[in-house]
């Protein structure tokens, strides 16, 4: 398909992204129970979402057993097989998939952030797998995926990209759910993630940060991360961040001449006025007027 021919708020997505996921191949298959799948690997994700019977996968030396509307992805160069255990056979589909560069068409091993979080942590191992309901959303859509590639519609390309992009999406939340249940049951892990969060800010409060880059860089949700962080603290990490950012602009206001516009700018605020709000929230006067105390100390510290 000509990129020429793609609506224009199609080429903005596309350039917009410096990979896009591209389908390798699909498959639907029925295999009975003599059917068994050598050892192999590869260089490509593999999705594979078990529709009806039981399997057993064999991945990098670990055994997965796998049921209807369960879904296992490997990853890239993992060695694994595949077999049937269930006398009336196994039903299941198949999505792998690469990244692509757009601009000079090669493929990478990484994908989108919030997938490739996950994925690329080493706790994950060499697979990932769920377990969801026949309505899912993420069956959903791997079967519109299915259906697109048998078609030979102009279209068709660019909506694999689209669905499979949405397909990301929706792995990446069931994950964080998964995660997320997984450590409310362990209050030393959750508490080791809380300290990871709180030096992340304590390392990047001069950035652009959001509430929701420091969830994501935890891979939990915005909101549970907001609850497990001011029940650990007992302060809401938006306002421990302000916390931070006032504190060290604290030093630069007592030990530097910036100005008051670049101060605040330094330390991570979008505005001097924003600063100058939180500012005198957090302390009570105005930076301007805590520089005049702080220098003023100063010259009586040297007098005296």
């Amino acid at each position: 398909m000509s990129e020429t021919m793609l609506p224009k708020t199609w080429e903005d997505l596309i350039n917009k992204r410096a990979f896009l996921p591209v389908i390798v191949k699909t498959l639907e298959k029925i295999h009975d129970p003599s059917w068994s799948m050598e050892l192999n690997r590869h260089d490509h994700f593999e999705m594979v979402y078990i529709k009806r019977g039981n399997a057993v996968f064999q991945i990098a030396g670990q055994d997965v057993n796998m049921g209807p509307n369960d879904i296992v992805i490997i990853k890239p160069h993992q060695p694994h097989k595949f077999s049937v255990k269930s006398p009336s056979g196994c039903e299941f589909i198949v999505l792998s998939f690469k990244f692509r560069n757009e601009y000079d068409k090669e493929y990478s091993d990484v994908s989108l952030n919030d997938f490739i979080e996950f994925v690329k942590n080493k706790e994950s191992g060499a697979f990932i797998n769920l377990r969801l309901s026949r309505k899912n959303d993420i069956v959903y859509v791997m079967n519109r995926i299915l259906r697109e590639k048998e078609k030979q519609d102009i279209w068709g390309d660019f909506l694999s990209y689209l669905l499979i992009m949405e397909l990301f999406v929706l792995i990446s939340r069931a994950l964080k759910m998964e995660w997320e249940e997984n450590i409310k049951g362990k209050s030393l892990k959750l508490k080791e993630l809380m300290q990871i969060a709180k030096e992340y800010m304590d390392n990047n409060y001069e950035k652009e940060l959001t509430l929701t880059d420091v969830a994501k860089y935890v891979f939990l949700s915005q909101s549970y991360f907001a609850h497990a962080f001011k029940e650990e603290f007992n302060v809401s990490p938006k306002s421990y961040l302000l916390k931070v950012r006032v504190e060290k602009s604290k030093e630069l206001l007592e030990r530097s001449d910036l100005k008051i516009s670049d101060v605040a700018l330094s330390v991570g605020f979008s505005s001097q006025q924003r600063y100058n709000d939180i500012f005198k929230k957090y302390v009570g006067i105005t930076p301007l007027k805590y520089r005049k105390i702080a220098k003023a100390k100063r010259v009586n510290m040297v007098v005296d």
